[in-house]
């Protein structure tokens, strides 16, 4: 098959490999028909997780057609259409049972999405199928569920953003773009979009943000006050993860209010006495993308949910490098592959 490797930071190939085979009963093989670079991807493509000693195969999003089923998997069969969440699980667990299936004690994350087959452990646990056809419009939408709308999805719901709340979003990208559909599908009354680029204000506007606020720092959160009526969003999504994007939430967040975070951190230090002092809280963490399926899908089935619309550029899987500088240089929002 050919898959996506990254060699080494800034060296992204589309590599020849041998076909991923079941390896345990509970595995299946999973024929991919779209699949997308994240914004995650980025930080080794950048070389920013540290060093890398070996070539590893990247991408976690995918849709696709269900090949083969291992003897104990009883859910599944052969010709399904199923998203992939990005990490899998037993769905039974008690940490499943609770919502955390990213916690799953049979469970872990796969690499390797960006390619033509990936084999899926815990596959009854971690795959759903959508039922009847599924065509070229509906990808898209599918596609997003498989991890950053159900990210973005993640940062509202840990922020207890409900009927009536005020939010901020910090981070324009994709995940950052959900996060303003997700905290308007959940209610908020009025929602603020950080972002200094027209496109993805556009996006964001469409997606339900009130207003698009382009100022950092202190005067970045002054404008939100402003808004606001002087006393910052009750609910703050952090979906970038870097030190200044964590920072840029709390200015930008009320006493009582909670900080929502998805994005992975890198560098962030809290200010633990200064949120003592102003009652303020952190919720968030990876997404648990296996937990709010069963809510999004049927959204998304019947038309009243359309996420897909972050996906702004789409590539050949044999392109793969041109979409990775297409991100890396923020010429597309989020990237999908076609093989």
């Amino acid at each position: 098959m050919r898959a996506t490797v990254l060699h080494s930071p800034g060296d992204i190939r589309l590599d020849t490999l041998p076909d991923p085979v079941l390896e345990a009963d509970t595995d299946a093989i999973v024929r991919v028909v779209a699949s997308c670079v994240c914004g995650s991807d980025l930080w080794p493509f950048r070389g920013l997780n540290g060093e890398q000693t070996e070539a590893q195969q990247i991408g976690h999003e995918q849709v696709g057609v269900v090949e083969s089923v291992g003897s104990d998997v009883s859910g599944l069969r052969v010709g399904d259409f199923v998203i992939a969440p990005f990490m899998y699980s037993d769905n039974t667990c008690a940490h499943c049972r609770n919502g955390v299936q990213t916690s799953c004690v049979n469970g872990g994350g796969y690499a390797g999405c960006q390619a033509e087959l990936v084999r899926i452990p815990q596959a009854d646990g971690t795959l759903v199928t959508v039922p009847g056809e599924v065509d070229d419009d509906l990808l898209p939408h599918l596609l997003a569920l498989t991890d950053v709308f159900p990210t973005g999805h993640h940062a509202a719901v840990s922020a207890g953003v409900t009927h009536g709340s005020t939010v901020t979003v910090v981070g324009d990208g994709a995940v950052g773009l959900s996060a303003v559909l997700a905290a308007k599908r959940l209610g908020a009354s009025t929602v603020i979009a950080m972002s200094r680029h027209e496109d993805r204000q556009a996006l964001a506007t469409q997606f339900g943000a009130d207003h698009v606020v382009a100022t950092r720092g202190k005067e970045g959160a002054a404008e939100v006050t402003e808004i606001l009526g002087g006393i910052g969003a009750d609910a703050v999504l952090e979906c970038v993860g870097t030190g200044e994007s964590m920072k840029q939430a709390f200015l930008s967040l009320r006493p009582g209010g909670t900080v929502g975070y998805v994005g992975v951190p890198h560098g962030v230090e809290m200010n633990i006495p200064a949120m003592f002092r102003r009652n303020q809280s952190l919720a968030g963490g990876v997404a648990p993308v296996r937990n709010y399926l069963d809510e999004l899908l049927p959204e998304v089935l019947d038309g009243s949910l359309r996420p897909g619309a972050v996906f702004d550029a789409t590539f050949a899987l044999e392109k793969v490098a041109d979409a990775y500088r297409a991100m890396d240089e923020r010429t597309a929002i989020k990237a999908l592959l076609r093989p």
